[in-house]
């Protein structure tokens, strides 16, 4: 385990500016202390102030955008974006209600309202770092588990159920008896839909994104569709290439090859287009990420629109059909698209055969 002093002055230079300008207790906190005794990368770091988080960022100058429900504000900081919050305490008025936020008089009330000990860890950057760990976070790093501070969590708050599948997942660390007793009964129906799908998505975003559904899946909080891992696991694939990865919203692809529900994927995958022109107005109907699931499941044709076919344009636009006397209306975009099957088939080269395609499709000459 690293030492958080010289850890913290190594990984994070920056935080010297923000030490100049405090005029409250400051803490690097949650994620970026457990990363940091890690040693693994962290490009985010999570400040508390025992004070007023918008003043200190006022103080530093640089460009601010503050949250006031929470308390708290990011601010530039030679070049490193910072995240600081107000000291603040949290309760629950419902299950999976929004926290309602107080300002905390420590950092010690603040790191009482985390997720799991491995988070509600700080290290004050004024003086010489020590690390404040009131919950046995730093031990639990070391063992490699996993677990709540107190047995109401996942009631107060069910998304940490995902949370802890991102964790388990990432970490490879396991949940101790009592925190995987208490997730499995976690109920992310009393949360809103949002809420939850912005979890799932953080969790789909994650390079072990699989493992982290397989988890919640072994936990019984979510209900995988048939084959939904294997096709995770082909969609992610398909992703690592750069042409799919800017053609489709990856998160949203993993979560629907995982949870569905099915949409036209499989018909998609079972057929050959018998032209490209076919084929290309067969894909522009339908949904990117429809697509690649279609494709994760063996749809070969669709690699080649992607990368060929729908790359085919025309030399001529409506504009030239309006001026050759086609009304605007239909027959314009049934010209065109007449004209460019007529390419993509090789039937149809330059501009004149295009003109000449579109003119008679558009005209409804037989």
């Amino acid at each position: 385990m690293a030492d958080p002093a010289e850890a913290l002055r190594d990984a994070h230079p920056e935080l010297e500016a923000v030490r100049k300008q405090a005029e409250e207790p400051v803490y690097l906190v949650g994620g970026a202390v457990r990363d940091l005794l890690l040693g693994r990368p962290r490009a985010d770091v999570d400040l508390v102030a025992v004070g007023d988080a918008a003043a200190l960022a006022e103080r530093l100058g640089g460009a601010a955008v503050e949250h006031e429900r929470f308390g708290t504000v990011k601010v530039e900081v030679e070049g490193h974006e910072i995240d600081i919050a107000t000291a603040r305490s949290e309760s629950y008025p419902a299950p999976g209600a929004l926290p309602v936020v107080a300002p905390a008089d420590d950092i010690e009330a603040d790191l009482g309202r985390r997720d799991f000990t491995i988070n509600a860890m700080a290290i004050p950057i004024d003086g010489e770092p020590r690390l404040v760990d009131p919950h046995g976070g730093e031990g639990d790093l070391e063992e490699g588990i996993l677990r709540v501070l107190h047995p109401r969590s996942f009631e107060d708050d069910p998304t940490r159920a995902i949370r802890a599948a991102r964790y388990a997942a990432r970490l490879d660390f396991r949940l101790d008896p009592e925190t995987e007793e208490l997730l499995r009964r976690a109920d992310l129906t009393t949360v809103s839909s949002d809420r939850r799908r912005s979890e799932l998505e953080r969790l789909a975003g994650e390079a072990t994104a699989c493992r982290g559904y397989e988890l919640l899946a072994d936990w019984g909080l979510i209900e995988l569709r048939d084959g939904g891992l294997e096709l995770m696991r082909s969609v992610g694939d398909l992703f690592d290439r750069e042409h799919w990865a800017q053609f489709a919203p990856r998160e949203e692809a993993l979560i629907s090859a995982a949870l569905g529900p099915p949409g036209g994927e499989e018909l998609l995958a079972s057929m050959w287009p018998p032209n490209p022109g076919e084929g290309v107005e067969l894909a522009e109907q339908r949904d990117p990420v429809e697509l690649a699931l279609a494709r994760a499941m063996g749809a070969d044709w669709i690699e080649h629109y992607l990368t060929a076919w729908r790359n085919v344009t025309l030399e001529i636009d409506g504009n030239d059909l309006v001026a050759a006397g086609v009304p605007e209306g239909p027959a314009v975009g049934r010209g065109l698209r007449a004209a460019r099957r007529g390419r993509l088939e090789g039937e149809v080269w330059g501009r004149d055969q295009e003109l000449a395609a579109a003119l008679e499709a558009a005209r409804g000459v037989a």
